[in-house]
């Protein structure tokens, strides 16, 4: 296998199969901290932890690469703390490649008070209240302090529905601060990937100029971020499709904070290669459960009684240990280990769905793959 290495001193992409009749793709990321098979899912290690689950755990899983969230590490425990070990995989024992985002997001969505400018965001943490600035110099050491295989630029995020104004200035911002990153990326010499992210609203326009203008730019990929943040789902799923296939063939794409198993099977057939999402983590702290025939809420009482597992045709630990009445048992018992049982399930389940859409690219039946999948998950309704 020959990997192009499209700038100095980063990641390496090299794309393995484009499958027949749809724009699903097959690659592969050469990183630092080992190779990751693409179409891929990463689960969120908000705090340099996926929640109730140990480093361990996801190495079982077969999780091949996780998300770091800047904005919570910055804050908690600080780059003072981790520093001292020498990155995030020692701190947290995570030997496997990590992706860390800007931090962006968080502050859109969790800061208690925030002021763009075109100098950064001054933002008052959810925290203590403190006030903070991401520059986007700051958000490039800060990630390179957190040892990120691959980093993401900061990006000024809007809401949905948005007026062509805020977008366009959002847009302008972004793409500033995009230079900038790179800028302060490139004198890091390292052996880090730099992520652009694509903004522009639903107006089809400005997401063809920031794809344009990132291009101009260059990185050695790229993510699509505003979308999952209430829009309806065939609006993502129109905007998702148009930006990937605007963008570059030989890079990796990602789409950001995204989503049910229908929206990624939708999305890989759109050409997208990455993907991250609190849902299979949060939804089963909730008691819902990801199996081959659609969802269960193992609370109800409905379960009390059934000996059975979550899903006959999963192998994860929970699934060949446990029945769906100990797990409801253990749900409405308040059990701490309620989370745990649960969480290795819904992570092994979209492990396995991202495994097996990659084996059906290969083997040219994707298409046939994913409406066995949108069978049951297009008609199943998901809790987010």
């Amino acid at each position: 296998m020959t990997f192009v290495d499209p700038l100095p001193q980063t990641v390496q992409f090299h794309l393995d199969k484009h499958c027949q009749n749809t724009h699903a793709r097959a690659g592969t990321l050469k990183t630092l901290h080992g190779m990751v098979e693409t179409p891929i899912f990463m689960p969120v290690g908000t705090a340099g932890t996926v929640k109730s689950l140990c480093p361990r755990d996801l190495v079982d899983l077969k999780v091949q690469l996780l998300l770091g969230n800047t904005y919570h590490l910055y804050l908690r425990p600080g780059c003072d703390i981790i520093r001292i070990f020498g990155g995030l995989h020692e701190f947290m024992q995570w030997h496997g490649p990590i992706l860390t985002d800007s931090g962006g997001f968080q502050v859109f969505s969790l800061a208690k008070l925030r002021d763009v400018s075109d100098d950064g965001v001054l933002f008052q943490s959810h925290i203590d209240g403190s006030r903070h600035m991401l520059t986007p110099q700051s958000v490039v050491d800060i990630q390179d302090c957190l040892g990120s295989d691959i980093l993401m630029c900061l990006d000024d995020v809007v809401p949905y529905p948005c007026d062509h104004t805020r977008i366009q200035d959002a847009l302008t911002r972004t793409h500033k601060w995009a230079q900038e990153c790179k800028d302060a990326w490139l004198k890091k010499k390292t052996h880090s990937a730099l992520f652009g992210i694509v903004q522009g609203g639903m107006i089809k326009d400005l997401r063809r100029q920031s794809i344009d203008a990132l291009n101009e730019i260059d990185f050695p990929g790229y993510a699509i971020g505003g979308l999952s943040v209430g829009e309806p789902q065939s609006l993502m799923y129109e905007i998702g499709a148009y930006c990937l296939d605007l963008l570059p063939q030989s890079k990796p794409r990602y789409i950001m904070g995204v989503g049910t198993p229908a929206d990624l099977v939708h999305l890989v057939a759109a050409g997208c290669d990455m993907f991250d999402c609190v849902m299979p983590t949060r939804n089963a702290r909730n008691g819902q459960l990801f199996t081959s025939r659609g969802t269960i809420n193992i609370k109800n009482a409905a379960y009390k009684e059934d000996t059975g597992p979550v899903d006959p045709e999963c192998n994860c630990y929970t699934c060949r240990q446990f029945s769906r009445a100990y797990l409801n048992h253990l749900y409405r018992s308040r059990e701490l280990l309620a989370y745990r049982l649960n969480t290795i399930h819904n992570i092994h389940f979209y492990i396995q769905l991202m495994k097996c859409m990659r084996e059906a690219i290969l083997e040219d039946r994707f298409e046939l793959f994913s409406k066995s999948v949108l069978s049951v998950y297009a008609r199943t309704s998901v809790a987010s």
